[in-house]
């Protein structure tokens, strides 16, 4: 397969993924800066930086940093060397590892799936301000996840390896 196609698949498997983060992170923005604007309390000040510390460190760090962005990474590394039509039209989603992962990943992305949508609709029915307390964590998670996958990527390629494997099962073709 032509060069010119395979840098486009990875560039819409990547630039998929990270245009997704940066849209739910500018989504919640909205919510958190609603509840600054509204006037935070003291405590709600401390619960507000808690949880961006926290978030920063759970999400951002050890989920993003740590775990989502090298595979990531690795899988669009994968899709360059290894380009088939199915991974490149749905680059994202191949890149994320949704289809054509191991068992062990891909029940890792269904289930984290399906947790960050029911916290959505958690999320979603709460008042002011904790809704954007919540919603500020999140989105310091979402901006260090963002950062975290250009530098796997950039790594990746520059080193043409990846950090961690691909976790991509005998190849069957898909």
């Amino acid at each position: 397969m032509p060069v010119a196609v395979r840098i486009a698949g990875v560039i819409w498997g990547v630039g998929g993924i990270a245009g997704l983060l940066v849209y739910a992170a500018l989504s919640l923005g909205r919510y958190t800066l609603e509840a600054i604007g509204g006037g935070l309390s003291p405590l709600e000040w401390l619960i507000f930086t808690g949880n961006a510390l926290f978030m920063a460190w759970a999400e951002g760090y050890r989920g993003f940093q740590q775990r989502f962005s090298p595979r990531v990474a690795a899988r669009a590394l994968y899709l360059f060397q290894q380009p088939t039509p199915w991974r490149l039209g749905l680059a994202p989603l191949f890149c994320a590892g949704y289809f054509a992962a191991t068992p062990r990943l891909a029940r890792t992305i269904w289930i984290g799936t399906g947790l960050i949508v029911l916290a959505v609709i958690l999320f979603n029915e709460l008042q002011q301000p904790w809704r954007g307390i919540l919603d500020g964590g999140v989105l310091v998670g979402l901006a260090w996840g963002t950062v975290s996958l250009v530098m796997a990527v950039g790594f990746a390629f520059r080193q043409r390896r990846a950090a961690i494997a691909a976790e991509v099962p005998a190849d069957r073709g898909l």
